[in-house]
């Protein structure tokens, strides 16, 4: 499969068991999957483990015959893995509120379109990062993703003292502000 298919030739293709429309499922919607379970105190294990049984629902609904796409595949696929993965949360004590409740404050698509906006910003911003350059780009990094303290900062970049590269901080910030909001 060269081109993406279209959701009703993905569901023809899982009716007629087609190995390339479930290995294109995995590499197209399994890193949403895989978002969506880290981003909900799971891990990657977890992650596959939901994905696989969001596949297999989605498989054995079409296989059967009662399945009736209302919505795209994408936000059908992220609403079963979201709700799996309520529902395990739940189970292990970890998610407290009633999964249904959930569910009706935010509607699926609303939260994959959130999720998206996430990722066009987050993607943005490292672009902005990369385009930064030294030694801003690592300052930032050390700082605000590597947790480390303006001291370390200082003694790794050789300032005088904290407050010096504190100000050096908050002048690369400005610079990676000013970037990414040119970008947008």
């Amino acid at each position: 499969m060269h081109s993406k298919p279209t959701d009703n030739e993905v569901i023809v293709g899982i009716l007629n068991n087609s190995s390339s429309v479930l290995n294109y499922l995995y590499k197209e919607y399994y890193p949403m999957a895989l978002k969506l379970v880290i981003n909900n105190n799971g891990s990657e294990e977890e992650a596959k483990d939901v994905y696989q049984e969001s596949i297999i629902i989605l498989h054995n609904k079409i296989k059967n015959g009662d399945f009736e796409l209302s919505s795209k595949l994408k936000t059908f696929i992220y609403s079963v893995c979201r709700r799996l993965w309520l529902k395990k949360l739940n189970q292990k004590g970890r998610y407290t509120e009633d999964i249904n409740e959930y569910e009706d404050h935010i509607p699926v698509e609303q939260d994959l379109e959130q999720q998206e906006e996430r990722d066009k910003q987050f993607n943005l911003m490292h672009i902005s990062l990369e385009s930064l350059g030294e030694p801003c780009k690592t300052i930032l990094e050390d700082f605000y993703i590597k947790n480390r303290s303006m001291q370390e900062i200082c003694e790794k970049f050789g300032y005088t003292n904290a407050d010096n590269a504190k100000t050096q901080k908050y002048k690369c910030l400005q610079r990676l502000k000013k970037i990414f909001f040119n970008q947008k």
